[in-house]
């Protein structure tokens, strides 16, 4: 919907994005900068997670430059698009 943060992300779709890519906790981590403990309770989150300042957007830029993208249908779904050499694919999480 119009006025969503492109920032935004549930912590479902963190999850599935990680999970996507792959990625461990830590390697989140190391690659973010974000603390192992915030991503696990941002992962844990109903929604989108409370935050301060620019965590979330930080956690999505790095899942972003792996290659997901983070979507919204229109019934306002969200879920993640994996970007890969073979195609993309759509997952709803």
């Amino acid at each position: 919907p119009s006025g969503t943060n492109p920032r935004m992300a549930t912590g479902r779709q963190l999850r599935a994005a990680r999970a996507a890519l792959g990625w461990t906790v830590a390697q989140l981590s190391e690659q973010s900068g974000v603390s192992r403990r915030t991503i696990e309770r941002y992962e844990a989150a109903e929604g989108v997670p409370l935050q301060r300042g620019t965590t979330l957007a930080t956690l999505v830029s790095s899942l972003e430059a792996g290659g997901i993208a983070f979507i919204r249908s229109r019934e306002d779904h969200p879920g993640i698009l994996i970007r890969g050499a073979s195609g993309c694919r759509e997952e709803r999480s």
